[in-house]
């Protein structure tokens, strides 16, 4: 009985591995960015932070403006992606729009020093040197995105690499949510 068996089990298993790698090969890939987190809706953790460029970073003197704060490594492929995207999205606000501020994950910075210079992106960039800031703000991977609030709250969260159109569009809603 148990010879019978074996051979139907097999099949079985193979036809449901089968269905799930057709499933998964016709699926589209997920365009969805923004995704929950618990700090939506309440004040961001503050960054205090030393500047790549020298001096400190502190995201509270940046009330009144929107802020992209992006925590980024330059050994991140999605990361090394989504630059152009930051750096069209940047020049496109302005003096007065949305900041920008990178937040380097576990990385050197001296090879953060040489991937901006190489690549463009004139934003603070700041050193989570002890990963407290990453930390404070639950980032699990990067590249992560959040969206801060004039009021210092956390209005949106983007996982994976992000575009300027996303960015803009994110914008563009809390604008009309906030009113």
């Amino acid at each position: 009985m148990r010879r019978r068996l074996g051979p139907w089990l097999a099949g079985g298993v193979l036809l449901v591995v089968l269905g799930l790698v057709v499933t998964l090969a016709t699926s589209d890939p997920s365009t969805q960015r923004v995704t929950a987190s618990p700090l939506i809706g309440r004040q961001a953790p503050d960054i205090s932070a030393d500047r790549l460029a020298g001096g400190r970073f502190e995201l509270s003197a940046q009330r009144g403006r929107f802020v992209v704060v992006n925590f980024f490594a330059t050994w991140c492929i999605p990361c090394i992606r989504e630059h152009p995207e930051l750096v069209e999205f940047s020049r496109s606000q302005g003096t007065g729009g949305a900041a920008v501020v990178s937040v380097v994950y576990d990385d050197d910075p001296d090879d953060v020093q040489a991937f901006f210079d190489e690549n463009g992106g004139d934003w603070p960039v700041v050193l989570d040197t002890d990963g407290r800031v990453a930390l404070s703000y639950g980032v699990s991977g990067v590249p992560e995105s959040y969206l801060v609030a004039p009021d210092g709250t956390v209005v949106t969260k983007l996982i994976g690499g992000v575009t300027a159109d996303d960015l803009d569009q994110v914008l563009s809603d809390a604008r009309a949510l906030i009113g």
